[in-house]
């Protein structure tokens, strides 16, 4: 396992104050890679709390150009940068604030070219991405390559939250046989509902990583910030999900092994 530096030591002093914490699992967020696609509100603001919790590397996926009606969401971006490929402003300011990141860019949306090579490059992925072809790409390479991927998406006032570990949980397409449909250009969004959500996201990612507190596994929290209501609903993996299911191809491909690749000592 890697070491830590004594800036690292510092920096990360009061969250090693956590019971079941310690430099155990710092060291194991030294150790990690991230993917996180749609870096924007949601996927951009959980990627800042990675960086400054010390995931030691974070790959970010996003393809187009800012706009100035992200700019009430988008805590990475500035005013300047309106018009111009929002990942490298992500980097930029992610470098700035922890150095000690290493954060990678992808100038791309996530696509069937290149997704498997994606998740297949990281420990675990978060779905932050603004339309449900990306997160279902996302989920199926997940699924193929059993990778753990935290699940959040918002709306409105309203939000989930899920963490999936194939072979273990539901998947995506287990919770959303029928998919929503999104306008994925047009959608309402108060900027403190994303980050909201954004937060908890990356709370999951830590969880899962370090294994210090209990992730959200076969539980979908249901959010809404409306009246402040938080809850837990218990989901069930369908045993005839075209992705997940008993007879998906990945399971025939590794029949041998029923333990999740990836981050294999916080699943329990």
């Amino acid at each position: 396992m890697v070491n830590l530096t004594p800036t690292e030591l510092e920096r990360y002093r009061r969250q090693m104050m956590l019971p079941n914490f310690g430099e155990t699992a710092q060291k194991r967020l030294k150790s990690a890679t991230v993917l996180v696609t749609g870096v924007g509100g949601l996927g951009g603001t959980a990627a800042l709390y990675l960086a400054v919790a010390g995931v030691g590397r974070l790959i970010l996926v996003r393809g187009g150009d800012l706009r100035l009606d992200d700019m009430n969401r988008q805590v990475l971006m500035t005013d300047d940068w309106v018009g111009k490929p929002r990942v490298f402003k992500a980097k930029e300011t992610l470098d700035a604030i922890n150095p000690d990141v290493q954060v990678e860019i992808v100038h791309d949306y996530i696509t069937p070219e290149n997704v498997d090579s994606l998740v297949q490059s990281a420990d675990m992925a978060l779905d932050c991405a603004h339309n449900f072809t990306e997160r279902n790409l996302l989920n199926e390479a997940c699924v193929r390559s059993r990778k753990p991927m935290v699940e959040a998406a918002m709306n409105g006032m309203e939000a989930y939250l899920t963490t999936i570990i194939p072979g273990v949980t539901p998947c995506l397409s287990c919770l959303f046989p029928e998919k929503p449909d999104w306008d994925q250009r047009g959608f309402s969004v108060l900027g403190a509902v994303s980050g909201t959500l954004a937060c908890l996201t990356a709370l999951e990612a830590i969880k899962l990583i370090t294994g210090f507190s209990q992730p959200l596994l076969s539980q979908l929290l249901t959010i809404d910030l409306n009246r402040m209501e938080f809850a837990k609903r218990r989901s069930h993996r369908d045993r005839s999900c075209p992705v997940c299911g008993n007879s998906a191809p990945w399971r025939h491909a590794q029949a041998n092994s029923m333990e999740p690749t990836g981050i294999t000592q916080n699943s329990h």
